[in-house]
């Protein structure tokens, strides 16, 4: 069970300006302000199911998040990290199903709720704000189309390096400026890359004896960025 904790204010929300609701009129944000519900979920707690009907949206007010969905064979597919500033279950609702993705806190997090109802009302007369959901959409696609591509084309290996390179971009890295900022399992990383397990192992060794990374139990400290990027062979 999740526990509710008092509602920080969407004013003075460090990832206001980071959030689709920078782009809120002030009259629409003190409403939501007013109806949304915070709770806090432990590591490892599930936020929304799979399968179920949405009822509104989550804002992540703190905490890291992955979005996974469940293949014919039971394995599960990351298709999503979430951080701090980011909205969750806005798919389902603008198209009116059930949710495609489990979300489930990958450390302890704080999210705030908002009622459908009250969503898609100031998402219809908020001009700002059907523009910044609408940019979302648009760079989830491009995404989604981007992963589709380098799944089919590029080796194992520089999926692995663009995989780091995004953890980090993503969550950002700890105060040492070399440690990814997120403790993922071998099986969640093998789960990005679109991998085996085994073979993710298998080239964090390889990346280590290279001196690019260095492991400590789930922590992955990034030693050699340029050679990391070269790996990762981006090009777009």
């Amino acid at each position: 069970m999740s526990s509710t904790f008092q509602n920080p204010s969407c004013q003075h929300c460090k990832d206001r300006f980071s959030s689709i609701f920078c782009k809120a009129e002030q009259c629409n944000l003190e409403q939501i302000d007013q109806a949304k519900v915070c709770s806090i979920y432990k590591k490892g707690q599930v936020i929304f199911h799979e399968g179920a009907y949405p009822f509104g949206v989550y804002c992540i007010n703190n905490g890291k998040i992955k979005l996974s969905h469940s293949g014919d064979d039971g394995r599960e597919q990351i298709i999503r990290l979430v951080k701090a500033g980011d909205i969750m279950g806005y798919k389902a609702l603008l198209s009116n199903e059930r949710y495609t993705a489990t979300a489930t806190a990958l450390e302890d997090s704080s999210i705030c709720f908002i009622p459908k109802d009250l969503f898609m009302s100031i998402l219809q007369k908020d001009a700002s704000l059907s523009f910044e959901m609408m940019r979302i959409l648009s760079s989830e696609l491009r995404k989604a189309e981007l992963k589709i591509t380098h799944l089919a084309q590029k080796p194992v290996r520089e999926r692995l390096a663009e995989t780091l390179l995004f953890i980090k971009e993503t969550y950002g890295l700890e105060a040492d400026s070399q440690t990814l900022n997120v403790r993922l399992s071998r099986e969640e990383i093998a789960n990005l890359v679109g991998t085996a397990t085994e073979s993710a192992i298998r080239l964090l060794s390889e990346f280590k004896k290279d001196g690019m990374i260095e492991l400590e139990g789930k922590k992955i400290r990034l030693l050699d960025m340029t050679e990391i990027i070269r790996t990762a062979n981006l090009q777009d």
